[in-house]
């Protein structure tokens, strides 16, 4: 029914986390209804991304230059290094404004189902940071899921091995702010319980 361009760009645009068919649809459309101007800043800007930003050699989080600017800024708290899954989760941790050390971006969390094998990501790389002699802890904030449990324990052991001096600690998980306890699932719950701490 559609030509074969508006099919294209459909399929491409279904390919993103999140977006059916449907959606697509609705986004091709849009991008034909705007103007050319609009359409080809887009384009640009998909183009521009996809040639001008890499891998910090450091720290693996997004950078247009060798190092990212969280490496570069001399503010920093040197002895705390926090490790994350993926980029977005550097951008979720800074807005908290509760973090001022460096990061670590391994790249995903371990899945042998899925083939994620620890040589996939960047542990090795992450040992030979801990084991500097800056380094004093080392904050895994993996994501609370299997994976990503299994990453933290995975790291915890490597780090105890390769940098005994080096404290290994894990975010916090419990409830979130706003939430009923009866609508809390048992992990959850009793992670906040283990957690507990006292009222100041």
């Amino acid at each position: 029914m559609l030509a074969a361009p508006i099919n294209r760009l459909i399929t491409e645009l279904s390919r993103f986390p999140g977006v059916g068919q449907r959606t697509a649809q609705r986004m091709a459309f849009h991008l034909l209804r705007v103007s050319d101007a609009e359409a080809l800043a887009l384009a640009e800007a998909i183009r521009d991304v996809k040639e001008q930003v890499g891998e910090c050699e450091v720290c693996f989080n997004l950078a247009t230059e060798p190092r990212c600017r969280i490496c570069t800024d001399d503010r920093r708290d040197r002895h705390v290094i926090c490790v994350v899954e993926d980029p977005s989760d550097v951008i979720s941790l800074e807005r908290t404004n509760e973090f001022n050390g460096l990061y670590h971006v391994l790249g995903g969390a371990l899945s042998p189902i899925d083939g994620v094998d620890p040589e996939d990501l960047h542990l090795a790389e992450l040992a030979d940071r801990a084991a500097g002699p800056e380094v004093r802890e080392v904050v895994v904030a993996t994501n609370a899921t299997t994976t990503g449990e299994a990453t933290a324990l995975y790291i915890a052991d490597a780090l105890h091995e390769r940098a005994p001096g080096v404290t290994v600690s894990r975010l916090a998980s419990g409830l979130p702010v706003g939430a009923d306890l009866e609508y809390a699932d048992e992990i959850t719950l009793g992670r906040a319980m283990r957690a507990r701490r006292a009222l100041d």
